[in-house]
């Protein structure tokens, strides 16, 4: 006779929810209902890995499902649950704590559901879905974010520190006077200019984020796109940059929120796991800027990295 998952030893239970992915999965199926298909996106692990997972969690009588049109969406439903299960999985989310992982799913868990209520919204304003179709048909679905880089002074100078192979600069050099992209390795400075062959008012400097040979007061905005989580010295870097800058200049950091993917360190020579919102705010006020903010961006479905935020900072106005 098959025993119900309340008859089950406390071992198998525990057995269930042994691995951390399963315990992750329990405890956004808490919040809110998800379907196979918004955890894979979530915990960023394919779908037939996650509905293992979840038939694992449902079989063990942790999770109640249902069917909604082709998909099953699954709960973690507490007062539900017999009492010595509810017992036993109240004191195991209550060891959890907070780590990278839980932070990065909470993050991802927001950008799930607000695509699932801007996917309603668009439902019931058809016209409104209609017209989006049509215009992504005709024009593409990025051409809003770079049209709202017009909204940059025509007038400015802006450096690229850290430049790679170009990507922020060919962003940049259609909607400022002068671009100036930076990087210390020589391979990456070729790769640019060969990208930006065709744009005239973009110079090309090899340095280091540490040691800048620019003009002080030169700048009127600077860029740091997945930089700083290489240098010793997050503040120092910022400092750097910030001598560049006139009075009111601006610097934007884009980078990883803090994240415990430590084959970063060796694969691709992170010197940091990410930042947390405290740590970045933390580096530009040491460094010596004013009103330094951190925004959250927003994931893509499918990157598979860590989430990213855009910080900003600003060289005082008597500086």
């Amino acid at each position: 006779m098959k025993r119900s998952p309340s008859q089950a030893p406390v071992t198998e239970r525990l057995a269930v929810l042994s691995e951390m992915v399963r315990l992750r999965i329990c405890r956004m199926l808490e919040q809110t209902e998800l379907s196979v298909g918004e955890v894979a996106q979530i915990v960023q692990m394919p779908q037939s890995t996650v509905s293992r997972h979840l038939k694992l969690l449902s079989d063990g009588g942790w999770l109640v499902k249902r069917s909604e049109g082709t998909a099953t969406l699954y709960r973690l439903i507490h007062d539900d649950l017999p009492p010595e299960m509810r017992a036993l999985w109240l004191t195991v989310r209550a060891q959890l704590g907070e780590n990278a992982d839980l932070r990065e799913d909470a993050r991802r868990l927001d950008l799930v559901l607000s695509a699932r209520r801007t996917d309603s919204q668009a439902f019931f304003g058809r016209v409104a879905g209609a017209w989006d179709d049509v215009r992504n048909e005709l024009f593409g679905d990025g051409f809003t974010a770079n049209a709202l880089l017009a909204l940059l002074p025509s007038e400015w100078s802006v450096a690229d520190i850290g430049c790679g192979t170009g990507n922020v600069c060919e962003l940049l050099a259609g909607h400022v006077r002068r671009v100036i992209a930076v990087d210390q390795s020589a391979a990456m400075l070729k790769a640019a200019k060969k990208r930006l062959r065709d744009h005239t008012n973009v110079e090309f400097v090899r340095a280091s984020v540490e040691d800048l040979p620019l003009e002080p007061n030169s700048l009127d905005g600077a860029v740091c796109a997945l930089l700083l989580h290489h240098v010793d010295s997050p503040a120092a870097a910022l400092a750097s940059i910030r001598r560049t800058l006139r009075p009111g200049g601006v610097a934007l950091v884009i980078d990883m929120f803090e994240h415990d993917r430590v084959e970063y360190r060796h694969s691709m020579g992170h010197r940091r796991l990410g930042f947390n919102e405290e740590a970045i705010v933390e580096a530009f006020e040491e460094a010596g800027y004013v009103g330094a903010r951190v925004v959250p961006l927003p994931g893509h479905p499918n990157a598979k990295g860590p989430s990213l935020f855009a910080a900003t900072g600003r060289n005082p106005a008597d500086a």
